[in-house]
């Protein structure tokens, strides 16, 4: 085994391990907090987390499997279905964030009528179109039989295989139509709902901004150090706005972007695609199943609030159990010994 490919299986395994452990641990804020589940946004983040831990169990496994193996991990049949599940998991899951970012622009755009434009009605029809636009394009796959196994990405994926010329043109048109109304429009859907929300959260932060200046003005016997404090407070506001923007857009660019470039361009039949560059993008891909609980959830007051909670009970029953183990440990040894010489001398 040579050391890339070491590398590129080390990476598989930190990113199921990390992917299944987040995406349950968002599975398990909601079953335990009524509070988000009353969120109608929590609709997409189940949609997603779901995804991902498809994802996690279905298709990371077997590119492991091929990257150790050097071949096909399975047969044919196993192989079409897991090809089919990459197709549907990894659109579903894009379509999901595009809900979120719409959904974070009617809350911050529109806030007083949210209520009416956003309703839990409304997240299930959308989750409902996002399942059978991510159906048509796996079955359209499945039915065509343009799903297999990969050596260049070393997984079971959408692949045009041997023998099938005749069909490139058409092949050609399925992949640029699916990156297109998948990556491209996500992406579209993305730019424009943050954009717009970061535009609204300037002009907020700038009133905010202009009152506290004007509030400093007045107070004449404040201390300096308080005053730089605000001043220092509003400027961290105005910076918070933008990272958590850059980072919604720049992690789906970033981990989903050398994937379908990448397919775009091997429809070229002169374009040769490195086998570990194949992997890696794809190794790219299943970072953001793993990144996505961070960037959505977990890091968020509410989530890291509920996580404490249950952390918080089960360190409590496990000494509670240990304390009742040691007191009934502390009894048996005195039961023990009532006879006047230890229970081990007998």
């Amino acid at each position: 085994m040579s050391i890339p490919e070491f590398l590129l299986e080390v990476s598989i395994v930190v990113i199921s391990v990390v992917s299944l452990l987040t995406n349950l641990s968002v599975l398990l804020c909601f079953t335990q907090s009524a509070e988000l589940r009353s969120h109608v946004p929590g609709v997409f983040v189940l949609n997603l987390s779901f995804s991902n831990i498809l994802l996690t169990v279905i298709n990371m496994p077997a590119t492991f499997l091929g990257v150790a193996r050097s071949s096909k991990p399975f047969g044919d049949s196993f192989c079409h279905a897991v090809s089919f599940a990459e197709t549907f998991i990894t659109t579903n899951a894009m379509l999901s964030m595009a809900a979120l970012s719409m959904d974070r622009w009617i809350a911050v755009v529109f806030p007083l009528s949210y209520s009416s434009k956003m309703r839990y009605r409304d997240a299930l029809l959308i989750v409902a179109y996002s399942w059978l636009h991510s159906l048509t394009f796996a079955l359209t796959q499945l039915m065509m039989d343009w799903g297999g196994y990969s050596h260049a990405y070393a997984s079971c994926t959408v692949h045009l295989g041997a023998g099938k010329a005749q069909q490139l043109r058409a092949y050609s048109a399925f992949t640029a139509l699916f990156h297109g109304s998948s990556f491209a429009l996500c992406l579209f859907v993305l730019c424009f709902a943050y954009l717009k929300v970061l535009r609204v959260a300037r002009s907020h932060c700038k009133r905010i901004d202009v009152i506290t200046v004007q509030t400093l003005i007045l107070l004449v016997d404040i201390h300096p150090s308080v005053k730089e404090r605000c001043l220092a407070q509003q400027k961290k506001r105005r910076q918070r706005a933008s990272k958590k923007i850059c980072i919604f857009i720049g992690s789906f660019i970033l981990c989903f972007s050398p994937y379908v470039v990448t397919r775009l361009v091997e429809l070229f039949p002169s374009v040769h695609i490195p086998r570990y560059w194949g992997i890696a993008t794809k190794c790219m891909c299943y970072a953001k199943a793993s990144s996505d609980p961070f960037v959505y959830c977990l890091l968020r007051q509410q989530y890291r609030k509920v996580l404490v909670s249950i952390i918080g009970r089960v360190m409590t029953k496990e000494k509670y159990f240990l304390s009742v183990h040691s007191s009934s440990s502390m009894l048996d040894a005195t039961d023990d010994n009532c006879l006047g010489f230890p229970l081990e001398e007998l």
